[in-house]
């Protein structure tokens, strides 16, 4: 599409002013966009969305807002108090450089209209609240994040599950499995082998291109990206890494990421995925976040003296991850698939350990850099399956909660985990298995998340009841394929 937003200055891009509604629609129009489209999420983190013409979009509509029927949305409302308003953010407004309309997006914000307050299960408002307790804590004003969200691209995929069959069929140009394919057309090779997509040039790596494109189409967005490069799957795996940015701002970006990845893929007659783990026998897909915490300019998790040159603060912090990893993983890994990621092996960060260098510790402390602004901490559990509002401020409040407390994290390890002596390994936990577990453990242990009212039990209770019926249950209820292959003949 031609028409483009003007760029952000940079206080709108971290949210240090506000960007008003007559900007916003003066700017708009000035892009001769045509169509405006409201988005918001839903409490699973899929984005949802209605469109409207550009002269619907009036100054007044950014306090009236605009209203839908939350009864139809996953983890909202019942159909006897369905009526629900989305209340657009002026500093979110963006020019989808996926459609060919020229359209707007502008992100909203879910309000009751019976008491014209915020909807407590609009995961944007808890990553709002979770901003705010931030400041109200007095430990830090402002953090920062950086999500290295992994997917793979995929030429063809198909799936069906019923009473009689269940199975999925992934095929991608890229992947190995096809080097000794003879579809009557010339076959050139040049494919990584499993695991060792990390990261020869083409023509190995098919999809440097594509991965352009996606990454102009980003920077189109407003969305600056640092790096896009091969993951070490075969067939695809991709990553592409975005500049650091404030809770809420890289929530919504992650957001954007998702949908313009899809969406540049779809275009160019491919297909893209965030299922942590779509390939068997190879890496999963995950979405190592890094986080840091600043007060008055200064990095807190920086210390010229502490092992990796991190703070008291920034071990603290570690400390709640690390004590609270298990109800954390019900919202950083929130899928039955994301269980096959998190085993042993592929680089899987499973061990409740932090390390400086380790990539199987769930928390890794990152030695590029010896400038104070770079340190930071990097929780590798999560995976792009997840909701990023609700799962940046899970971990910021488990932190919070590990600095408040002064939790002692486990001792680093530098060495290999999965080389360790006996007497070594059995002092090392591990992240829960299935999904399931991590469910009744934030059944348990979810008080830090209520701190300052950021989670609200009713959401948390909500969450809990929609994952075990519509995924946990499903999923045990039916035959795997693989089962057929073990029993058929018992």
């Amino acid at each position: 599409m031609t028409a483009t937003m003007p760029p952000r200055s940079k206080a709108e891009e971290t949210g240090a002013a506000e960007v008003s509604p007559e900007e916003v629609i003066r700017r708009a129009r000035e892009a001769g966009v045509q169509v405006v489209d409201v988005r918001f999420t839903d409490l699973p983190g899929q984005w949802q969305h209605f469109s409207l013409p550009i002269r619907e979009l009036t100054e007044d509509a950014f306090v009236e807002g605009f209203g839908f029927d939350g009864s139809s949305i996953r983890g909202f409302q019942a159909i006897h108090e369905s009526d629900m308003v989305l209340l657009p953010d002026p500093a979110s407004a963006f020019v989808d450089p996926c459609l060919k309309v020229p359209t707007l997006v502008l992100i909203c914000d879910v309000i009751d209209p019976v008491t014209g307050q915020h909807y407590t299960r609009d995961p944007r408002f808890v990553a709002k609240k979770a901003e705010r307790y931030l400041v109200e804590s007095g430990i830090a004003t402002t953090s920062y994040w950086g999500p290295e969200a992994e997917f793979y691209i995929f030429n063809s995929v198909r799936f069906d599950q019923n009473a009689r069959e269940g199975y999925y069929h992934i095929d991608a140009e890229e992947g190995v499995w096809n080097s000794g394919r003879d579809g009557g057309q010339p076959n050139l090779g040049h494919r990584p082998r499993h695991k060792e997509g990390y990261f020869p040039v083409p023509p190995v790596d098919k999809l440097q291109d594509l991965r352009s494109k996606i990454v102009l189409a980003m920077e189109a967005a407003g969305i600056e990206v640092e790096v896009h490069h091969h993951e070490v799957g075969t067939a695809g795996q991709a990553e592409i890494d975005m500049r650091f940015k404030t809770l809420v701002r890289m929530a919504d970006q992650v957001m954007m990421y998702k949908y313009i990845v899809k969406n540049v893929c779809y275009e160019h007659g491919y297909t893209a995925t965030f299922m942590p783990k779509p390939l068997f026998g190879d890496n999963g897909s995950g979405m190592h976040v890094h986080q840091s915490l600043w007060k008055d300019g200064q990095n807190l998790f920086y210390s010229p003296d502490g092992y990796a040159l991190i703070s008291e603060t920034a071990r603290f912090y570690i400390g709640g991850l690390i004590k609270h990893a298990p109800a954390l993983l019900a919202f950083c890994a929130p899928t039955t698939n994301s269980y096959r990621r998190l085993v042993p092996g592929y680089e899987a960060p499973i061990n409740l350990i932090y390390s400086q260098r380790n990539r199987s510790a769930i928390c890794r402390i990152p030695v590029y850099s010896k400038s104070p602004k770079s340190k930071r901490i990097e929780f590798r559990a999560p995976d792009p399956s997840c909701n990023p509002y609700l799962a940046f401020a899970a971990m910021l409040m488990a932190g919070l909660d590990g600095i408040k407390n002064r939790i002692e994290p486990p001792a680093p390890i530098d060495k290999d985990l999965y080389e360790l002596e006996p007497h070594e390994r059995k002092f090392v936990k591990s992240t829960p298995g299935f999904l399931a577990e991590v469910l009744d453990a934030l059944e348990q242990d979810h008080e830090f998340l209520t701190e300052g009212g950021v989670f609200t039990p009713d959401l948390i209770e909500t969450y809990i009841a929609y994952k075990r019926a519509k995924e946990v249950e499903p999923i045990q209820l039916r035959p795997h394929p693989y089962e057929f292959f073990l029993y058929y003949d018992c």
